[in-house]
């Protein structure tokens, strides 16, 4: 398995694959890979004859107050997790590498984030759109791989990708979770041992959501009530939000008569969390 940190590395390589009629899969991260990134990755290898990893905490989609500095790093141990999923390449450059001192070309969205995280994180989906954009261009991908843990983001990618006319397959993948319910996430290592056990309160939320929808209910404010009621019930957690939005749109919609996704984010203590679930 290659490190590569240099944009012109990445595209070399990717183009002498490609000459050889190789399929290559992306799987974009933040680093500090857990087992949801691995499955990502796993995903992937299975899908295509070469994938690319690239870990890259990307400034541009973080707020001024947000936990850019703070965000958890660890190459080395990324480095195992990826060769052991069976990934090809790492593409793990330096913020230098991804934006000139003068860049000013953003790619903006609308719609599809004015909701949920595009509410509270006002600038997010700018950097999130404009990097993955850049990261395409870069590894040329036939197929890149998102965790439906970030729901929202998933479906920004997709309307991007459906938008601008890229050439790529977008590949969502189930949420991973610990062995209590907690969806896995780099940002668990924030939490402390009594933060850890209040964070159980949005799997929790969530599964009593779920089966609620599956049991026929249709009502969604009854259903964000009751999961607004299990949180408030935790006395460290803090709501950001509790929405039901159309799956394609994220539009607000409180009855489920077609696709929905429920989706929360919740402060335990100063740690944002997010954790949702998708009724088709």
């Amino acid at each position: 398995m290659q490190i590569e940190k240099t944009v012109a590395g990445v595209k070399a390589q990717v183009r002498a694959w490609k000459k050889e009629g190789l399929s290559v899969g992306l799987v974009p991260t933040m680093g500090y890979l857990h087992e949801g990134h691995k499955s990502l990755i796993e995903r992937a290898v299975k899908e295509n004859d070469r994938v690319v990893v690239s870990i890259f905490v990307n400034p541009t989609q973080f707020g001024p107050t947000e936990d850019l500095e703070s965000y958890p790093r660890d190459l080395n141990a990324d480095s195992i997790l990826c060769e052991e999923a069976g990934a090809a390449l790492i593409f793990a450059p330096e913020v230098s590498e991804m934006y000139a001192e003068d860049f000013t070309t953003y790619v903006n969205t609308s719609g599809v984030t004015a909701e949920l995280c595009g509410k509270s994180r006002p600038i997010h989906f700018r950097g999130v759109c404009t990097v993955v954009n850049k990261l395409f261009n870069i590894a040329t991908p036939d197929r890149a791989y998102f965790g439906e843990k970030d729901a929202q983001q998933l479906a920004v990618i997709r309307r991007m990708v459906r938008d601008l006319n890229m050439n790529v397959d977008i590949v969502g993948c189930p949420i991973i979770r610990e062995a209590d319910g907690l969806a896995k996430s780099s940002r668990n290592t924030y939490l402390s041992p009594e933060e850890r056990q209040a964070a159980l309160v949005l799997s929790r939320a969530i599964k009593a959501g779920k089966a609620m929808v599956q049991s026929g209910e249709k009502d969604g404010e009854k259903v964000l009530d009751e999961m607004k009621r299990i949180i408030s019930e935790e006395p460290l957690a803090r709501i950001d939000y509790v929405e039901m939005v159309k799956w394609d749109t994220i539009e607000v919609h409180h009855r489920v008569d077609g696709p929905v996704l429920v989706a929360i984010a919740v402060f335990i203590g100063k740690t944002r969390l997010i954790d949702n679930f998708i009724q088709e």
